[in-house]
């Protein structure tokens, strides 16, 4: 029996290792499921990320919203637990239509969901929105925005791409 929710996040984990690639960042997969990402990103300097994929369609191909957190369902109900954005550094979104593809860094996510816009607003808005297009590149995670992360990350490298 195949799982179509597993599928998709089988497909948003393969375009994000495409796109990372193709932008000069080197991936490496864990074995395990059972953790709270799904890839590590790893930079020209050595600098490693750890990157969680969540694989996102927009309903309107004009705003994307990601719930943050995780939910089950068993014999007592539905359940639902808090994201905890410490134990990843960059959260990637794919988006199928339009194709797009979004890297946030932990320290940007709110808490409960993402909310961005794929193309402007009809009515013009511009004043707490967020542009998809400010977060699409990868090398972002290892650039000046960055600054500082390699130390922090667990499984990261010092800046020098000396291990730590």
């Amino acid at each position: 029996m195949r799982h179509h929710t597993k599928d998709k996040g089988d497909e948003g984990l393969g375009q994000v290792i495409g796109d990372l690639m193709s932008n000069g960042v080197q991936v490496a997969v864990p074995l395990s499921e059972h953790l709270p990402f799904d890839l590590i990103a790893i930079g020209e300097t050595g600098a490693m990320r750890r990157v969680q994929v969540r694989y996102r369609a927009s309903a309107d191909a004009a705003h994307l919203r990601c719930e943050l957190g995780g939910w089950w369902a068993d014999r007592h109900g539905n359940h639902r637990h808090a994201f905890d954005a410490s134990a990843i550094d960059v959260l990637a979104i794919y988006c199928p239509a339009p194709k797009t593809f979004i890297y946030l860094l932990a320290d940007e996510l709110p808490s409960a969901a993402v909310n961005l816009r794929l193309s402007s607003a009809k009515n013009g808005q511009v004043k707490r929105t967020r542009d998809a297009s400010h977060f699409s590149d990868p090398r972002r995670m290892f650039g000046p925005v960055a600054f500082g992360r390699e130390v922090a990350s667990v499984i990261g490298t010092v800046a020098s791409g000396k291990p730590s």
